[in-house]
């Protein structure tokens, strides 16, 4: 039986929950990216618009931007593709894009903050890029509930094909009963 745990504020909710969930996937972040993601989960879970976003319109405003606009709007775009990666899969099969497709705007927006963005955070955004695909499993974590599922059997497939995802390849493995492989089915024999 789950137990209801109230925290004395929201950080602190949000902390327990991102330390449950790195609990349940063996991992660990360091510091910094824990951080980050408490205060992501703040900033945007309340925000209605996220739904209404078209990601790769905002990147290729943030490309054409420059200075402070440039790195907010590179960030927004990183944060929200972790969110719908992580947390609203199912927005990617309504825009008929797959998880790869956030995943994949997601690194490129922070590693751009990484290059371009302020001395100080270069560190934070590049690790953010590398870490993106064990960021995503965590927050699928997060939202599991019960004893459902978190992906389809083709769903864990796609998502282990196209991100690497040890959450993903464990799922599949359970669906299927077996090892899965890597690679191109027409070369193995």
């Amino acid at each position: 039986m789950n137990e209801l745990m109230i925290e004395p504020t929201a950080k602190a909710s949000w902390h327990r929950l991102v330390k449950e969930a790195e609990e349940r996937l063996s991992c660990h972040l360091d510091e910094e990216k824990e951080s980050y993601l408490v205060f992501l989960l703040m900033r945007y879970l309340t925000r209605a618009d996220l739904a209404r976003t078209v990601l790769a319109l905002r990147f290729l405003e943030a490309i054409g931007s420059q200075g402070r606009l440039r790195e907010d709007r590179l960030q927004n775009v990183g944060d929200q593709c972790l969110l719908y990666a992580g947390l609203f899969p199912e927005q990617a099969r309504r825009r008929r894009v797959r998880i790869g497709y956030f995943v994949d705007l997601g690194r490129s927006a922070y590693m751009g903050l990484a290059e371009s963005g302020p001395a100080g955070t270069a560190a934070l955004f590049s690790g953010l890029s590398e870490a993106f695909v064990t960021l995503m499993d965590l927050l699928r974590v997060m939202r599991q509930s019960g004893q459902q599922a978190l992906f389809s059997a083709l769903e864990a497939a796609e998502t282990w094909a196209e991100t690497g995802s040890p959450l993903a390849f464990r799922e599949l493995q359970s669906h299927t009963g077996s090892l899965p492989m890597a690679g191109n089915p027409d070369t193995l024999q």
